[in-house]
């Protein structure tokens, strides 16, 4: 029985080890989309918004960290199942609580809700899945994942109109498994979205919502020139 005891705390151990650096902050990243969805259910929209964009901040910090430290032998896996939690799942709670009030009244209403994003669910997962099979240095197979959850929330947070919604998410849902290539954006794009994604946490609505705007606008130019950009180049 002590043997066994002495097994256990060695694996867990050994668990522990695997963790690196880029790890724990991929732990953040899905301790910042759990945070997210219990700010939905108490009722804290912004916040649920705001813990969702923190997100994507440690995201990118992921990536950095994971450059400048040692290779961490769990890390791809780690970083799927955050981005999970923080950009599937999350999203999708934030979007069905915002359109409810929309849908409640009719259950045909409620029950396309539902589906659409059921398929938007299964879409991020079929992506993540895939993504270390297709990972390239230069180009994202298929539209990247934190750029949709950025797309779609904005647009939920302002409460764009139901019917106006679903084919967004349904567009966005196949752009994720498409073989569109994305290029992988540079320093100074990402320095310019991480400024962007704090002065809308900041400012939230204010001024007119510039903000949430300038950053919808942003990732919006990224999606259409990027994959623009790519397809001229491979016709030449």
């Amino acid at each position: 029985m002590i043997e066994l005891k002495q097994v256990r705390v060695q694996l867990q151990k050994s668990m522990i080890e695997l963790l690196s650096i880029a790890d724990c902050v991929s732990l953040t990243n899905a301790i910042f989309g759990f945070l997210s969805i219990i700010m939905v259910f108490i009722g804290e929209i912004h916040l649920a918004f705001s813990f969702i964009l923190l997100a994507l901040l440690a995201d990118g910090l992921d990536g950095i960290t994971a450059r400048r430290t040692r290779e961490s032998k769990i890390g791809e896996f780690l970083e799927s199942m955050a981005d999970m939690t923080s950009f599937g799942i999350a999203p999708a709670i934030f979007i069905y609580t915002i359109y409810y009030k929309f849908v409640s009244c009719c259950i045909y209403k409620h029950i396309f809700l539902l589906i659409i994003l059921i398929l938007f669910l299964s879409m991020v997962i079929v992506r993540l899945a895939s993504f270390h099979l297709l990972k390239d240095k230069k180009i994202f197979v298929g539209l990247p994942v934190p750029a949709s959850a950025i797309l779609l929330l904005i647009m939920t947070y302002f409460e764009i109109k139901f019917l106006y919604i679903l084919p967004v998410i349904l567009l966005i849902s196949f752009a994720m498994v498409s073989n569109i290539r994305f290029p992988k954006p540079g320093f100074k794009i990402d320095a310019v979205a991480s400024v962007l994604i704090i002065l809308t946490i900041i400012m939230e609505k204010k001024f007119q919502g510039v903000a949430p705007l300038l950053l919808f606008i942003a990732v919006s130019i990224y999606v259409i020139t990027g994959a623009v950009y790519l397809l001229m180049n491979k016709k030449k």
